[in-house]
């Protein structure tokens, strides 16, 4: 787990995914044949057909690297930054956490909401719900010691630390590093396959999905999958109808979602090898919300395209948990469809 430890650490906020980028660089020598860095950042990685006939279909694989995170958009004449958020956020989940400024010198802050603290708040302040807006940064340092280190247009990302939890791996940004250390560990599975994979780690996906859908046009390809994290809602407080999928249930077989109804074919062949193959899988359909398929089945004339989605809970904080037995049956199903 030490490569998903690091990805899932280090910070990558949509625009800004260029450490990420070196991250999955260096895991991946040796396993491609060509590799590049599109207009707008997103990794493109491509192996070649090394069985079947000629000329091989085109297969794209899509991992996002993006993660929800901030700018800097203000910083007052006390040296506390305000933010603008990229990506969906909970305000119930940011007051009182640590996060990571990115700017000419890597500093750390507290991120807060701006108003009274509970031990001198009335009982309509402590009613009041906060929004974005109302965070702000605290560094500890001077006005003149932050302008000096942070400008406007910086990064900011939560911090968390990774961990295992039992079966469990727990950290920030799993959405979706999880799935790009599916991507990575699935293909170095691979030695023969009959198609032209085409593996692209993705940037901005959480702001619009937006750079799946310039690399999908480039590369043409007959059949996408997108690889995400989706919904495990099997926690307490939670009907069983909106479970979504369930940790340790094995990997998610989307039907459809808020971004894209999965082609059906796909759907049956999947769910066909990974019975074959005895791999754990459930069916998946998410109400809303999407992942980079919704981009890439619309690209050009529209393509036949599919997500597998590795379960998770807690999204979009920084307690995300992964059941490593999901992480593992997503890369199985994934490498057993390519050719591994």
């Amino acid at each position: 787990m030490e490569f998903l430890k690091l990805l899932t650490e280090t910070p990558g906020p949509p625009g800004r995914e260029e450490l990420v980028r070196s991250v999955i660089l260096r895991e991946i020598q040796g396993v491609f044949d060509e590799v590049k860095v599109d207009t707008l950042g997103s990794l493109i990685c491509t192996k070649k057909a090394t069985s079947g006939k000629a000329p091989a279909a085109r297969v794209m694989l899509a991992a996002h690297m993006d993660q929800i995170g901030f700018y800097v958009r203000h910083i007052d004449d006390k040296g506390f930054i305000r933010i603008h958020n990229v990506g969906g956020f909970d305000p119930r989940n940011l007051t009182a956490q640590k996060v990571r400024i990115g700017g000419k010198k890597e500093i750390f802050g507290v991120l807060n909401p701006a108003g009274k603290p509970t031990h001198v708040a009335t009982e309509e302040d402590r009613k009041k719900q906060y929004q974005i807006s109302d965070f702000f940064i605290d560094t500890g340092m001077t006005a003149k010691k932050v302008n000096d280190s942070v400008r406007i247009g910086d990064p900011v990302t939560l911090v968390r630390e990774f961990s295992e939890l039992g079966n469990f791996v727990s950290g920030q940004a799993m959405d979706n590093r999880a799935a790009v250390w599916v991507a990575v560990r699935a293909m170095q599975r691979v030695k023969k396959t009959p198609y032209d994979i085409h593996v692209v780690f993705t940037v901005q996906e959480e702001v619009g999905l937006r750079g799946a859908g310039p690399a999908t046009f480039g590369l043409d390809p007959e059949i996408c999958i997108a690889l995400d994290t989706t919904l495990a809602c099997d926690t307490p407080g939670i009907p069983p109808e909106h479970t979504i999928t369930h940790a340790g249930g094995g990997v998610g077989i989307k039907v459809m979602d808020g971004a894209s109804i999965s082609d059906r074919s796909l759907v049956d062949q999947l769910v066909q090898l990974a019975e074959k193959k005895k791999i754990p899988h459930q069916l998946e359909l998410l109400p809303a919300g999407g992942t980079d398929a919704g981009a890439m089945q619309r690209s050009r004339a529209g393509i036949r395209t599919i997500t597998l989605s590795v379960p998770t809970r807690y999204i979009h904080t920084v307690n995300e948990m992964v059941h490593k037995d999901d992480l593992h049956a997503a890369r199985d199903l994934l490498s057993a469809w390519l050719g591994g």
